[in-house]
């Protein structure tokens, strides 16, 4: 919502919000003079109406309930109310739009096409669902004439998009409070792929080549044959991976993408694919490659502490979760790293996010968390969901000793017990993984003040 938020203020519109809680994003709002209230009671409504002197339009999204005391003093003030989404369609009908949606990797990739876009002077406005480094912003009202959107299919919203270009980067089952399983999900997929002009999907993906019923451009990683565009891995190090760079089957040439992993390096050929069919060309794309960063908890380093490297990471599926894991032994094991120093041994710090996604993925999650050297489990994060009888940590701690009887797992009560245990139990070189959606998000922050403060 805040990406909205930022793009119709910069346009010049009348914007307040509420938020119950302090952000970075919340900072930049205020600093466009956006309202913001600092809680969700029926009185801001009526604040509002009192001092606008035009029409009023309440956005909500997904996350807003019903009994909501905003909501219902809107309805009661009979105040047009549109969800999130609606109002991101319209602004994609203004610009020669870009979407990228899918079950990983988005908010990487959108990031990595805004910078290719931007660095070569196209001023794109852009609405992401993380950090882009360029703007060290989610959101940017452009002048130029493409506008890339992150698009959400969590909630089943993404049928209502009608791009230019999508983006599809992979699927896999996820947000089962919403899709009851992949059949459910592929048909908001398959339709938001049918309302696109141009489809631009994974080749690598089983999914999406089993499933996609739209005619698609292809991408991948792993062959150049069939598709359109390709890159094959030549070397892969803890700093970048260097790739012989095809497309339509022919050589083009040597890239380096200075970014390392796997996952990483598909989503900035995801990229690439993406830009290129905008109508960039290769040289253009050349000339971005050099400064691609990935987004704000991706695989960011926070800093050392106590002699152990801090890594704040969103993985929050197990997909996401075993690919992290995979950068991070990449980087643990490689000559070249960006790491500052050797870590010798990878503590994960998770937190599960949503008592259905545990409940319908937790082989999933036993079988990636089972990587770790130490594993620290901070309590559920419910996102606004109530407990589900039988689905706790503890449960997943059994399954993951299933996978790997040596483990030493340590089940915490709260945030402040997870930092206490990392405090006890981990060592020096250690390289301490933070992952996960919730209010662990603080956690690294919380740990490098502590050591300011000794």
């Amino acid at each position: 919502m805040s990406g909205l938020a930022m793009v119709l203020a910069q346009r010049g519109y009348s914007v307040s919000g509420s938020d119950t809680a302090d952000n970075i994003f919340i900072k930049k709002l205020k600093a466009l003079n956006v309202e913001i209230f600092n809680n969700q009671k029926a009185i801001n409504i009526n604040q509002i109406t009192k001092n606008q002197t035009k029409d009023v339009l309440i956005i909500v999204s997904s996350a807003i309930s019903e009994i909501n005391e905003e909501l219902q003093s809107a309805h009661k003030h009979k105040l047009k109310i549109l969800h999130r989404s609606d109002i991101l369609s319209y602004l994609i009908r203004e610009k020669k739009s870009i979407l990228i949606a899918g079950s990983h990797g988005k908010t990487t990739t959108s990031t990595l096409i805004t910078t290719l876009i931007a660095k070569n002077d196209y001023d794109p406005t852009l609405i992401i669902g993380g950090i882009v480094p360029i703007y060290k912003n989610n959101a940017y009202s452009g002048k130029g004439e493409f506008l890339i959107a992150e698009i959400d299919e969590s909630d089943g919203s993404i049928t209502k998009y009608n791009g230019d270009i999508a983006i599809l980067t992979n699927i896999e089952l996820d947000h089962t409070d919403h899709y009851q399983d992949l059949s459910s999900l592929m048909e908001s997929v398959n339709l938001f792929a049918k309302n696109s002009q141009l489809v631009i999907a994974n080749y690598d993906c089983p999914n999406l080549k089993e499933n996609l019923s739209s005619k698609a451009i292809w991408w991948s990683t792993k062959t150049f044959e069939e598709v359109e565009f390709a890159a094959i891995p030549i070397e892969i190090n803890g700093i970048e991976t260097t790739a012989q760079y095809y497309e339509k089957g022919e050589l083009i040439d040597q890239i380096n993408i200075s970014l390392p992993g796997l996952h990483n390096f598909n989503n900035a050929i995801a990229a690439i694919a993406a830009s290129r069919s905008a109508g960039l060309s290769f040289k253009e794309i050349k000339n971005g490659l050099t400064s691609l960063e990935s987004p704000k908890r991706r695989f960011e380093f926070k800093g050392i502490w106590d002699n152990k490297l801090i890594i704040d990471d969103y993985a929050h599926h197990p997909t996401e979760i075993r690919e992290t894991i995979s950068m991070a032994r990449l980087l643990m094991n490689s000559k070249k790293s960006l790491l500052p120093i050797k870590a010798k041994r990878l503590v994960i710090i998770f937190q599960p996010h949503r008592y259905s996604r545990l409940r319908d993925l937790m082989r999933g999650f036993a079988s990636s968390l089972s990587k770790a050297d130490l594993l620290l489990l901070a309590p559920i994060y419910s996102a606004g969901e109530l407990p589900i009888k039988g689905i706790n940590n503890e449960k997943l701690k059994e399954l993951i000793l299933e996978k790997n009887p040596s483990l030493s797992i340590l089940n915490s009560k709260n945030i402040i017990d997870v930092k206490n245990l990392i405090k006890r139990k981990s060592q020096p070189h250690d390289l301490l993984l933070i992952m996960g959606a919730g209010d662990i998000t603080k956690l690294s922050k919380e740990l490098l003040k502590d050591q300011l403060s000794t």
